[in-house]
């Protein structure tokens, strides 16, 4: 029995920020054929089950990910087995699913009524729950329309695992069109005016003034003064849009930059390399922690020769470890899958420990973590949160520390991360956890 026709899909090419990637026209069409195949099957058929393991058996995690959102974007109903190997899926059987996971390489198991009766009562028994998994969430990821020096590895992700997704900008945000998405991404942006801090090194390169051209020529465009003026309204409608209920997730310098962009609202902390005018002098004095999600008692570092927008960051100029990428690595926390199934969701993997990886923005230093906080991901060694959640009127925020999971000192200008080697990323496991999270119960969502 189908729950769920394929959307028509929301593309933003309607709008003059971006292009529509060519590659959602196969997309489209394999979903199509996948819908079709799943109307014409006869009941029959469906008695048995699909499992997809997500343990040390799957061959391939990320389009595990894949695989099951675009059964559920077709109309196939699907569990997400929690705490049980590794997070894994139980999904209708039908025979294009089966034969699409063969396809991409993905381990995949069909299984009896009472095989899966079986599952059911071990799941009963320990600190495991399944959640109902009712829709495949529309997804947008807010990217600017100009050529950047560096990759996002949502997108990445997103791409490899064959999830359909939607690029906004500016524009989009302030025209309403968040409201059309359940789910929002933002990666190495600068929610704060001052173009990623890159001015001290980069300040001479052409992608930087091409950058900061585009970004004045828009703000002129939708009426600002200053660039900080309209990404601060950016910010508010972000806020808006996940209070009513909308999904956030967030890494890199997003993280840090919009929750400064939100204690900063109607206060000037940038200089004048970024706006032509200094800084307000009381700036630090005048910032509000109460607009803020994740933190507060920040200090500011309005310097534009420093790489850093304030204290909250805990990537050390000198390398995050000692012994570089064979030396970091962050925990999981546990949680219980029946009494907090939404960390729980966001924490599903095959290890609970996982190799750091740099950014802009690294980890966050815990003394500034305001208490309601989730964290869901800590180094151990260095006592910095890598991995935190929480919410925000009837919606939630996650952010994730770090750029690349799978490129640990990403620089600008490095060739984009090839993710047929690194299929069973633990680090890029959790970026699609929290793709698949919102299409969860709402029940099971609440905290």
């Amino acid at each position: 029995m189908m729950t769920e026709r394929l959307r028509p899909s929301h593309s933003s090419s309607s709008t003059s920020d971006h292009p529509k990637p060519s590659r959602r026209e196969w997309l489209r069409a394999h979903l199509l054929l996948l819908l079709l195949s799943l109307i014409m099957l006869p009941s029959a058929v469906r008695a048995d089950r699909l499992l997809i393991p997500m343990d040390l058996e799957q061959a391939d995690h990320l389009r595990a990910y894949g695989i099951t959102y675009n059964a559920l974007k077709a109309g196939a109903e699907a569990e997400w087995l929690l705490n049980w190997r590794g997070g894994s899926f139980l999904l209708d059987y039908y025979p294009e699913i089966e034969r699409t996971a063969r396809l991409k390489g993905v381990t995949i198991q069909r299984i009896s009524d009472s095989r899966a009766a079986s599952i059911y009562n071990e799941i009963d028994e320990g600190n495991r729950e399944r959640v109902k998994l009712e829709k495949a969430p529309r997804i947008a990821v807010y990217v600017p329309p100009d050529n950047e020096p560096w990759d996002d590895a949502v997108t990445l992700v997103l791409t490899y695992a064959e999830i359909e997704y939607d690029e906004v900008y500016d524009t989009d945000v302030l025209d309403g069109k968040l409201q059309e998405y359940d789910w929002l991404h933002l990666h190495h942006e600068d929610f704060t005016g001052q173009y990623g801090k890159f001015y001290a090194t980069y300040r001479n390169a052409a992608w930087y003034q091409t950058k900061q051209t585009a970004e004045e020529a828009r703000m002129k465009r939708l009426g600002f003064k200053k660039v900080s003026q309209l990404k601060a309204a950016v910010t508010r409608r972000i806020r808006r849009y996940v209070d009513d209920g909308g999904f956030l997730f967030a890494m890199c310098s997003a993280t840090d930059s919009y929750d400064i962009a939100q204690a900063a609202m109607g206060i000037d902390i940038c200089e004048s390399p970024f706006d032509g005018d200094p800084s307000d002098p009381q700036a630090q004095k005048k910032l509000n922690f109460n607009n803020t999600w994740a933190f507060k008692d920040f200090h500011l570092i309005k310097d534009p020769m420093v790489y850093e927008f304030s204290d909250i960051d805990a990537t050390p100029q000198s390398g995050y470890s000692p012994r570089g990428d064979e030396g970091d690595y962050f925990t999981l926390f546990e949680f219980s899958a029946k009494y907090d199934p939404v960390p729980t969701m966001l924490t599903q993997c095959h290890t609970s420990v996982i190799k750091g990886f740099m950014g802009q923005t690294t980890a966050f230093h815990e003394e500034f973590l305001r208490p309601e906080v989730v964290e869901m991901g800590r180094n151990e060694g260095l006592g910095v949160a890598k991995y935190i959640h929480g919410n925000s009127g009837k919606g939630t925020w996650t952010f994730y520390g770090g750029h690349d999971p799978e490129d640990y000192r990403h620089q600008i200008g490095d060739p984009p991360t090839d993710l047929h080697l690194h299929k069973n990323s633990p680090g890029y496991r959790l970026i699609l956890n929290n793709i698949l999270f919102p299409a969860a119960k709402k029940k099971e969502l609440k905290t």
